[in-house]
């Protein structure tokens, strides 16, 4: 199509003070155009860099949920049930173990340095138990049970051995409350070394764990072997 002159539109024309178009090179050109829209008079009403990152950061999130929810079963109500059954698992899971930054070292020692009898550490359990103290009434109490297994030569005394290692040890004598052996290990270790928090009920559990196996008869050692096989 014919421009001015005879030159056509594809030349950018500037016309000189004599009415004569000037043939302006194109990069030049373009350089101009980005300098004068690059002053602030063309950006008064441009949105913030905050408003800005939060356009980009909105549109990303619909972008995953679009995509997740096409990908879920049942499309976007199976997302919302997939996401309330994850934070179900996430809270029993928190219940469970305690606080993610602690980490349980099952392989600690249950005892310290300074051996002391079952009937001290039944006596220092109450004592944490009137003052509500529960997580150390609780691992009071757990030490009662090692030391009273020890003291009746059901285990043999060792030091450095842990909570897990004495109610496997036990249960093969024990075989009755075996169950209730390693769950009052575990309790232990989350208290002691999971950050989970002990209460009267989970102390009155092991308690009465302690008098029951007080009472209990253990099998014969041919017996247990026969039954560990």
């Amino acid at each position: 199509m014919p421009g001015v002159g005879g030159w056509t539109a594809a030349h950018p024309l500037i016309l000189a003070n004599g009415g004569i178009p000037v043939d302006t090179p194109r990069v030049p050109a373009r350089e101009a155009a980005e300098h004068e829209l690059s002053k602030p008079m063309y950006h008064e009403n441009d949105p913030g860099l905050l408003r800005r990152g939060l356009d980009q950061l909105w549109n990303w999130t619909e972008d995953l949920l679009s995509t997740a929810s096409g990908a879920a079963p049942g499309g976007p109500l199976g997302l919302v049930v997939l996401t309330l059954v994850a934070v179900g698992l996430v809270a029993a899971l928190w219940w469970r173990l305690g606080t993610p930054h602690r980490i349980v070292r099952a392989a600690d020692p249950l005892f310290d340095d300074a051996p002391r009898t079952a009937a001290e550490h039944r006596t220092a359990a109450e004592a944490h138990t009137a003052a509500h103290r529960w997580n150390e009434a609780v691992q009071e109490r757990t030490r009662a049970i090692v030391r009273s297994l020890e003291e009746r030569a059901l285990i043999d005394p060792r030091p450095g051995r842990t909570a897990d290692e004495a109610a496997a040890e036990a249960a093969r004598l024990l075989p009755s409350h075996a169950t209730r052996l390693r769950a009052a290990a575990r309790d232990f270790d989350d208290v002691t070394y999971g950050g989970r928090t002990a209460d009267q009920r989970m102390y009155l559990t092991m308690r009465e764990l302690d008098i029951d196996l007080e009472a209990a008869k253990p099998l014969l050692a041919t017996a247990a072997r026969g039954a560990s096989e």
